[in-house]
Parts: C-alpha cells; sequence; structure tokens
C-alpha cells in the first residue's frame, strides 16, 4: 500500500515512521525546506520556547537531548525532530521544499491522484497515484491575520502587518512603534524580544487569557500540576469515570479549592491584580481552549513600562495620523504603529482538497468531523495526524499513528458508521459548550490528552498497564511509557495484516 503523508511536523514524521515499521510504502511531502512544521524556521519567531518541559514534549522512542534546557527553543526543537530523521531513516521517503497542490480522490477503491511540484516553481508538477492519503498539515498552519479597516492607506505608508510567524529578524523592530495583536502564547513570546528593540511595544488584547507560572511560586513545576493525570482530572470531561467522579460530584468542592489557590498564587506571583491584569472569568477557564504559560520577562516589561497592555480592546482601523502609519483603537485611542505583528489564531483547513471534499469532512459550522480526531467516517483511505492538538502533542499524534497502521493492516473492527457520527457530534457539543467555540474547528482537546490517548489505545486493546497508569497521576507523564506500543501493534496485527495482504493481491 502506498501511502502519502502531507506534513513534516511531529505528526507527519511519527506517522512516517510508525507507518514504515508497519510495512508501508510512505512519501512525505513537505512545503517547508526543513522538517519541523511550527518549529521549521520558516516560521520561528523570535523568542519561541515550548510550553511542555524537555521531559514530557518528545516522541515515544527518542527523547529531548540531556544538554537541552528544561524548556528548549524553537532552534533546538527542529534540531531535534532532525535527529528523530536521521535515527529512523526518514531522509529516505521526505520530499522537502514541495508543495502538495491537490489531492483528488479518483474513487474509493483506486485512492488518490496527488499533484505536487517543488516551491521554487521551475520544475513541472508531478501527479502520482496513492492508495490513502495521512493529513499531517497541522491545525497551526494557516495563520489567521484580521482583514483591518484602511490596511492599504496605511501600508502605503510604510507600515507593515505580519502574522508572528512571518517575523524571523527583530531588525525589522528596531527603533520601529511596534503593536502586538492578541494575548495568547506567541504574542506575549514575541513582545518580549520585541520590547528590548522597539522604540514602543504596544499589546491589544481582546480578552485576557489566564497564565500559569512556569514555576509555581518559584519552586514547584507547573508539570507536576498539569501534565500528569490528576491535574488533567481537575478539568470536567465529557465521561467522568473513577476518581473523577468523585471529583466533579461530592468531591466538588475539594477539586475547586485546589484549582482557585493555584490561580491565587498565580495572581500573586505574577501581581496581575497590581498591573490590572486579572482576566475576567475564574482560574479554571485557562483550560477552556488553550493553556499559556507566562512567558518569561512579560510581566516584569509591562511592570516597567516598557510593554503596555491595552486590555478589552480591538483595533477598530488602521490609518495615516500625521504621515506616520497608525492604528486606533475601539475606544478611540490612536498608537504609532510603524509595524503590526498578529497573534491572532489560524484557520483550520485542508487547502489541497476541494470544497465537495471539505463538506464530507466538516459540519455546517466548519468543524471537523473525525472519529478518535483521526478518521472521516464519510471519506474512504484518508486520515488525520495532529488532529488532536494536547498538552501532550508529539505523543498524541503519534498515538493517532499507531491507530491508522492498525486500522490499515485490518486490526480494528470499528463500531457502526451511524454510532461513529452520532459520538463525534456529540463531543463536538461538548467541545463547542466547554469552550465557548473556541475548540479550533474540533481540533482542540486540550487539557483532555491522556483521555484521548487512552480511547485511542483501548480501542486497540494496547494501552498501558493500570500500574503504569496509576504512576501517571502523581508524576508528568513520560511519552518513554509507550515507546513499545509500535511493536505491540505490530505483532498483534500480523495475522490480519497477513490475510489483508493477499486479498488485495488477489483483486
Amino acid at each position: 500500500m502506498r501511502i502519502a503523508v502531507v506534513g513534516a511536523g511531529f505528526a507527519g514524521l511519527s506517522a512516517a515512521k510508525v507507518l514504515r515499521q508497519s510495512g508501508f510504502d510512505v512519501t512525505v511531502f513537505e512545503k517547508a525546506p526543513d522538517v519541523g512544521g511550527v518549529w521549521s524556521r520558516t516560521r520561528r519567531y523570535p523568542g519561541l520556547r515550548t510550553q511542555n518541559d524537555k521531559g514530557t514534549y518528545h516522541l515515544s522512542d527518542l527523547p529531548m537531548p540531556a544538554h537541552y534546557p528544561e524548556w528548549p527553543t524553537g532552534e533546538q526543537v527542529q534540531q531535534y525532530l532532525e535527529s528523530y530523521v536521521d535515527l529512523f531513516g526518514l531522509d529516505a521517503v521526505l520530499r522537502l521544499s514541495t508543495e502538495v497542490l491537490s489531492a483528488e480522490l479518483v474513487d474509493d477503491e483506486t485512492g488518490w491522484l496527488i499533484s505536487s511540484r517543488p516551491t521554487d516553481l521551475r520544475e513541472p508538477v508531478t501527479q502520482e497515484r496513492y492508495d490513502h492519503l495521512v493529513v499531517a498539515n497541522g491545525i497551526f498552519s494557516d495563520p489567521l491575520v484580521p482583514s483591518f479597516a484602511g490596511c492599504a492607506d496605511f501600508t502605503a505608508a510604510g507600515g507593515r502587518v505580519l502574522a508572528s510567524g512571518e517575523l524571523h529578524d527583530l531588525a525589522a523592530a528596531r527603533g520601529k512603534n511596534v503593536l502586538v495583536v492578541g494575548y495568547g502564547k506567541s504574542s506575549c513570546d514575541v513582545a518580549v524580544p520585541l520590547s528590548d528593540v522597539a522604540a514602543q511595544t504596544h499589546l491589544v488584547a481582546r480578552e485576557l487569557l489566564w497564565k500559569m507560572p512556569r514555576k509555581l511560586g518559584g519552586a514547584l513545576n507547573y508539570k507536576y500540576l498539569l501534565l500528569t493525570r490528576m491535574g488533567e482530572a481537575l478539568f470536567r470531561y465529557l465521561n467522568l469515570k473513577g476518581v473523577e467522579r468523585f471529583l466533579h460530584g461530592p468531591g466538588n468542592g475539594l477539586r475547586r479549592t485546589m484549582v482557585d489557590s493555584v490561580g491565587s498564587v498565580a495572581t500573586r506571583q505574577l501581581k496581575l491584580r497590581e498591573l490590572g491584569l486579572v482576566p475576567n472569568g475564574t482560574f479554571e477557564d485557562i483550560a477552556r481552549s488553550t493553556v499559556s504559560l507566562a512567558t518569561d520577562g512579560f510581566f516584569e516589561r509591562v511592570a516597567d513600562g516598557r510593554i503596555v497592555v491595552h486590555r478589552d480592546r480591538v483595533i477598530s482601523e488602521l490609518l495615516v495620523d500625521g504621515g506616520r502609519p497608525a492604528a486606533r483603537l475601539v475606544d478611540g485611542t490612536v498608537l504609532a504603529a510603524d509595524l503590526v505583528i498578529c497573534g491572532t489564531g489560524f484557520r483550520q483547513h485542508v487547502p489541497f482538497l476541494d470544497e465537495a471534499l471539505h463538506a464530507r469532512l466538516q459540519d455546517d459550522s466548519g468543524n471537523f468531523l473525525l472519529y478518535r480526531q483521526i478518521l472521516p467516517i464519510d471519506v474512504p483511505r484518508l486520515t488525520f495526524a495532529g488532529y488532536n492538538s494536547s498538552f501532550f502533542s508529539p505523543l498524541s499524534a503519534e498515538m493517532a499513528a499507531v491507530w491508522t497502521a492498525a486500522y490499515l493492516r485490518g486490526g480494528i473492527t470499528l463500531p457502526p458508521a451511524d454510532w461513529m457520527r452520532a459520538e463525534v457530534r456529540t463531543r463536538l457539543a461538548w467541545m463547542t459548550a466547554r469552550t465557548s467555540g473556541k475548540h479550533a474547528r474540533g481540533t482542540n482537546i486540550i487539557p483532555f490528552s491522556m483521555h484521548n490517548i487512552d480511547e485511542v489505545l483501548d480501542e486497540l486493546d494496547l494501552n498501558l498497564g493500570p500500574l503504569a497508569r496509576a504512576r501517571q497521576w502523581l508524576l508528568p507523564v513520560d511519552p518513554r511509557s509507550y515507546r513499545g506500543v509500535t511493536p505491540r501493534m505490530i505483532r498483534r496485527t500480523a495475522a490480519t495484516a497477513n490475510r489483508s495482504s493477499v486479498s488485495r493481491s488477489v483483486r
């Protein structure tokens, strides 16, 4: 079976590794000139670091290098993925600097016609047939930059509007008036180095998010609070089991006290009240759609005036003020703005699939209808990798790849299609309500990483044993615990894979 994988980030590379080990012929297409996805040098902004510590943010059979700092830089993560390619010999299947222009489902039996072309545009378009397609283009691949009123005059006057991932060199901001839009990870991350070189740095936030210090009280690493099964259980999941029934039932008062106490310590430690930056709502909202760590130096720069935050505001228009580019906020404030950097999220779509296929993949609101965040029920010969964005995104993506390999080897007995459709829609309705619609088109499962991994592996009867999972309640999840899952899946599905191979050869 020939499989095309589109995307060479954590999801695409782990899918390629697992699928190759499972006996498939794999080709990986990547538009960037290097592997890494969001960590590619073409997309790294100044100040980019991981949110997870290095001990939890890696694939199961390759830990981060011991000499890396606790929170690796974007460049170090990309180098880690280069070493993953070397370790598993993935160079042979990579087509870097190659864009997939279209993927056409010829028919249910024939598979896919993939049209691709090198990004330098000097080579012709190549068309090839593949039996199966894995979409691993990432849910953070297409920056969503607002269409500001007045942008044409603003740019004519020398102003620039960029997504955060398009800023690669601080020289572009040196001595400039910079306006950062957003309050998520990328906005706060990039504001800190910008404030070191810009004439002034303002940040406009439609809504403040709760931030978690990397070390609570300066001592307790946040990984012991949120990167454990206990930390995950503090937030209400769709289906409650075991201890969770107590925490969200008779023990709800204790649970809320635990969450609120963490919020109180974070508020004091970051001096949010003194800075006027206490978000609306409660600290439990930190897991509504994403969890953002406090960027080192951000609140200190707000305190000393190097970063000015305009909370609960948006830009109403870009304009020219006294011959210079500027921005007007919704409250009438006019700010000089030579450079506008937008950390305003991403658009979740698959650009190489046509509208007809999107209509089969998504509901009327644009949410992806994926069973286990992997399988589109109504489109054959197609699976997704990395569309289960979570705390443990590398591990979640790798376990999704194991599920896909088992599925293609005939090792899964799926429920009836109507049951899967109902399950997907029930989950989407829950996600929409829980996140107030900020669930990234159904792809964001934060903070329920381990719930997702359990569901994927339980369906394969490949989950870790009770003792290993019990340790994860109090200790941060170590992806190395899952390094035996792929070989176990291959052994368990050997018989069905052989039968499938014989069946295909007969046809």
